[in-house]
């Protein structure tokens, strides 16, 4: 594996309901995702800059994708864990752990979504 780039450049988070999950993700990060039919998939992508930081993804809804509170946990970065984590409340997610401290790599975060998924925040020291 190459170390010129962080080793993971993709994400999907199963869903059951693709239009909840939209509203759910639409809402709390504020953003727009972009649905499309990919064959038994589909699948909504978030915003993704080409060669930009961190890695692209999408929600995807198919009979081979299962939620669960116990898979892969994927952080997302949020400039403010407080009201991140209060926008997921506001769309009937669950607050797994309010902000927290890990010393000089930041804040972290954990929250339910709306499919039952385990997903974490992330924001910078300072």
């Amino acid at each position: 594996m190459s170390t010129a780039s962080n080793p993971v450049c993709w994400f999907e988070i199963p869903v059951s309901d693709m239009a909840r999950a939209m509203t759910f993700y639409e809402h709390v990060f504020g953003l727009k995702l972009a649905l499309q039919d990919m064959g038994p998939l589909q699948m909504a992508w978030f915003p993704m800059k080409p060669g930009g930081h961190g890695a692209a993804g999408t929600l995807v809804k198919s009979p081979a994708y299962t939620p669960s509170h116990a898979g892969t946990l994927v952080y997302f970065t949020a400039a403010d864990i407080d009201a991140t984590l209060q926008r997921v409340t506001e769309r009937g997610g669950k607050v797994l752990r309010a902000r927290t401290s890990i010393g000089d790599y930041g804040f972290v975060g954990h929250f339910e979504d709306s499919e039952g998924n385990r997903v974490a925040l992330h924001s910078p020291p300072g």
